[in-house]
Parts: C-alpha cells; structure tokens; sequence
C-alpha cells in the first residue's frame, strides 16, 4: 500500500513539473525591441544649406537660384535630450553665398561666407503621436548670431526635422529652420535646412508602449509558474526535512561522541600539565653563593631530578632563567646571571637532557624577589633568595 501511495505522489509530481516546464516554455522574453531610448546625448555632423533670398517661405523649392551648399560637412552639433522629450541643442554651421545667387532680394556678383551659431530646445513629438521608436520628428524654438552676406544679425529660430534611427546609436537627421532676423534694416529672414549623420551615446533606456504590455504578461505568467513552482516545494518540503533532521540528529550524536573524546583527551592532558607543573614547582629553585656561579650539591640534587622529568617528558620546554641579588654593578650582575644560567644548563645537559628542551635567560639583578634592592639593608638570607635559577614550563 505504501509503494502505491509513493508511485501515485511521484505521477503527480511528474506531471506538474511537466506542466511548469510547458508553462515556462511559452513565457515570452523582454527584446531590444520592446525598449526605446528615453534620454541620451547626440552629436551631429551634415551639410547644410542655406536660402536667403529674402522671400522667406515663398520660393523654398527654387534650388537654383535661392539655395547655397558647400561640397563638404558643413554642420556640427551636439545636443542633450531628456526623458520628458525635451532637449537642448548647440549647432554651429558653415556656408557659402555663392555668385549669381539671389541674397536679400538681389543677385550676389561675389562669394561671401556664412557663419552661424545657433542654440534651440526641441521638443520629441513622440511623446503626442506614439513612440515609433525608428522614426523620430521634432519641433523646436531658439535664437542665434548668424555673419551673413557680410553682415551680422541675431535671430529668432523655429525648427522642424526628424531622425530615423538605423540602430541605438547611429541615425540620419533632416531638417529645416527658419530665422527671423533681429536686424530688420539691414537683413532679411532666411531659411537653413540640413542633413546628416547622428550618433547617440550616454543611452538611457526604457520600455515602450508594447514593452510595458508584454511585461505585465510576463509578471502574470510568471506569477501562475510560482503558484506551479510552490505547489512542488510543497511536496518535496516534508520529505527534505525528513532527511535533513535524520542527517542532524546523526550529526549531532557523532559530534556529541567526538566531544566526549576530545575533552576527555584534554582532561587527561590538562592533569599531566598540572601534574607536571607541580612536580617542577616541588622541585624549588636552585641558589648561589655570593658572587659565584657554581652549584652546591643541593642544586644538584634539584637538578638531577628536573633532568628525570625533562626525560620523560620530550616534548617538555623550559626556560631556565637566572638572577642575582642587587649588591654589585648592573653590568656585573648581568655578566653573572649569564654564567649561572650557562652552568645551570650545562648540568641539565650533562645529565642527558635534549639542547631542544631548553631556553634561557639573564636577568642580572632586575627581577628581585623582595625588597633587597641598591642601598636597602637586608640580611643575607634575604640576598640569597634572589640569587636564583627558575624553570618555567614554556610548550608541552
């Protein structure tokens, strides 16, 4: 009975996973298509051509006689476009009024150069009609200095143009703008159309209109594929935490066994260390005479028996420290720290302690044991217990 109930869970999560993996098939995925560009820095670079006849709108299409073009770039521009659709516009242009020209109402016997600088803000009327994301018209206002016909006039500008976007980046730009002139006495209105190549950079982008649509149908397809997704955690959960708490309690019982072990082996470390440090503390030190470096028998005797431990304990350190009393110069008392502590290990070594075991240190007379320090009087048995060699447990 319980292998069918086994069999009919596993049939059931079969199929449901196969549902999710059909569901998660036909899910549709976000494009570069479903995105346009929301703000971005343009620069520009075309020709431009220039109708100053003086007839304004009248006679645009008359190319003969009114337009003036250069064979070469002669308009560069860069521009910052926001997400609002506004966006600011720098242009400087180049041209040539050309001889048998019409200029201000008259026909030009002599060339003459054309300089403008103008600066607008066009407005993305994308943003009315619908993002169409190749195709890209735009209005827009300003005001410029043009030097024409060897004259200089401020003007007031309204533009009209369009971009059609090849990729993300690089795009063709035409378009087509009025001047009016603030000068009225000595220059006329005049038209300035251009063409070229754009390029777009510092890109920002966003979905469109179709994009945000097919998001919606992704976050709700997405949502039904959770549902699908919960309901099989659901199934597995029980199971997984079945096993992950049979996996624990085997932990714990190992780590439990291991701890025991271990503190066990510590404890039994631990009372060898104590054991060990007391027997070296019973020992006591080992004292001089006055101004001497030689051992007594009584050190030697101490000595013998530090040697049997050390033995029996290898992996013992020690560090044999020697002292003297304050009596006599530093530089004396140190130069006889050092021969006791030389003497002193140099017995243990005799014994047949290992080199290994071993470390010293001189202290002269700066580490005493009471108060018998330069010109206090103490009664030689106090003197004697700074002259010392200690042992101190340095590894075990």
């Amino acid at each position: 009975m319980k292998n069918v109930k086994n069999i009919s869970l596993a049939l059931v999560m079969v199929m449901v996973s196969t549902c999710f993996v059909q569901a998660q098939e036909e899910i549709p995925v976000l494009t570069k298509k479903d995105t346009i560009v929301l703000s971005s820095w343009i620069v520009g670079v075309g020709m431009n051509a220039v109708d100053d006849a003086g007839s304004e709108f009248s006679d645009v299409l008359n190319f003969s006689d009114n337009w003036n073009v250069v064979p070469h770039p002669s308009r560069l521009s860069i521009g910052r476009y926001f997400k609002n659709g506004l966006g600011l516009e720098a242009i400087g242009s180049y041209n040539k009024y050309q001889e048998g020209k019409v200029v201000d109402g008259l026909v030009v016997t002599e060339e003459s150069d054309y300089y403008a600088v103008d600066f607008r803000v066009n407005y993305d009327l994308n943003k009315i009609l619908g993002e169409t994301g190749f195709f890209d018209p735009y209005v827009g206002i300003g005001a410029g200095y043009t030097e024409a016909n060897n004259q200089g006039r401020g003007t007031y500008n309204a533009n009209v143009g369009f971009r059609t976007w090849i990729s993300d980046n690089w795009g063709l730009d035409f378009s087509s703008t009025g001047k009016w002139t603030m000068n009225k006495e000595n220059s006329t209105n005049h038209i300035q159309h251009a063409a070229g190549v754009v390029y777009r950079f510092g890109i920002e982008k966003g979905l469109s209109l179709k994009g945000e649509e097919k998001l919606a149908l992704i976050n709700e397809m997405q949502a039904e594929q959770q549902r699908l997704n919960d309901s099989i955690a659901a199934a597995e959960k029980a199971k997984r935490e079945a096993r992950e708490l049979a996996e624990r309690l085997k932990r714990e019982e190992e780590q439990a066994k291991l701890a025991a072990a271990e503190k066990a082996k510590q404890d039994a470390l631990q009372a060898k260390k104590d054991a060990l440090r007391n027997a070296i503390d019973d020992l006591g030190l080992v004292y001089f005479n006055l101004n001497s470096s030689y051992l007594n028998s009584e050190s030697k005797r101490t000595l013998d028996k530090l040697a049997v431990l050390l033995q029996e304990n290898p992996s013992l350190v020690l560090e044999v420290s020697s002292y003297t009393d304050a009596r006599g110069t530093d530089t004396y008392n140190q130069w006889l720290s050092e021969r006791r502590v030389k003497r002193t290990t140099d017995y243990l070594l005799a014994q047949g302690v290992s080199k290994a075991s071993l470390k010293t240190q001189a202290f002269g007379e700066r580490q005493l044991t009471n108060e018998c320090s330069d010109g206090v009087y103490c009664p030689e048995s106090k003197h004697r217990e700074n002259r010392r060699s200690e042992f101190k447990i340095l590894e075990f």
